[in-house]
């Protein structure tokens, strides 16, 4: 059985209508409009994975913990395992909840870029994407023949075009990626070997669910 990596970017959230930092602590979750959209997302995937067992993992941050409860709730799983490695930007603790705007100014550090921070105490992109990078690792390792189910943000999809995609770490284009939308990735290698095994992009920033009439591509 091939490992099938699911990644699944978090509903809309009140920290990207507010524009503030959403940490841990300053994320407020979900809002009514990104609890829908979870809603769908959960109702697609188990029709598409029809019975077939499959782990659910988040970040620790609660607009994906939210977004993957709704998963695991559908497929009638116990819970959410939640790993810190698939979290967005580890921002400064004092910036938590900050208006982004205000976060740019008081945190600034000129001359940031691939390898270093654009603000202070904060990671760098290349820290950032080694980070999330280990976490789908294991992840895939752990669960070799499985499939997974991620709720994570669109820093980590655009990671995993880098990790498992093999781009270069700063790519020459960038990409847009939707609420809920789903990033596949599977392969039939063992994913933790060396030379590791090769990976296919099976579907990118697919959010048609947000627009189907659920009622009937369920009961089709």
């Amino acid at each position: 059985m091939p490992t099938r990596l699911i990644l699944v970017r978090h509903g809309t959230s009140h920290h990207m209508r507010d524009e503030v930092i959403g940490g841990p602590i300053g994320c407020r979750g979900l809002t009514d409009e990104g609890r829908e959209q979870a809603g769908r997302l959960a109702q697609r995937l188990k029709h598409e994975l029809d019975g077939q067992k499959a782990a659910v993992y988040s970040s620790v941050i609660p607009r994906a913990i939210e977004t993957g409860e709704s998963v695991a709730s559908a497929l009638g799983i116990g819970g959410v395992t939640q790993d810190c490695g698939l979290c967005t930007w580890h921002s400064p603790a004092g910036a938590d909840g900050m208006r982004k705007d205000r976060f740019w100014v008081e945190y600034a550090q000129p001359g940031g870029g691939v390898f270093r921070p654009f603000q202070r105490g904060n990671e760098s992109w290349a820290e950032m994407v080694a980070r999330i990078g280990r976490s789908l690792e294991e992840i895939a390792a752990r669960h070799a023949g499985e499939t997974v189910i991620v709720a994570t943000h669109g820093e980590a999809v655009n990671s995993s075009l880098i990790i498992l995609g093999q781009l270069p770490l700063m790519t020459g284009f960038d990409t847009a990626i939707a609420a809920t939308s789903i990033t596949e990735w599977t392969t039939d290698g063992d994913p933790s070997d060396w030379p590791r095994p090769r990976w296919t992009l099976r579907r990118f920033n697919d959010s048609a669910h947000l627009t189907w009439d659920l009622r009937d591509r369920v009961s089709g």
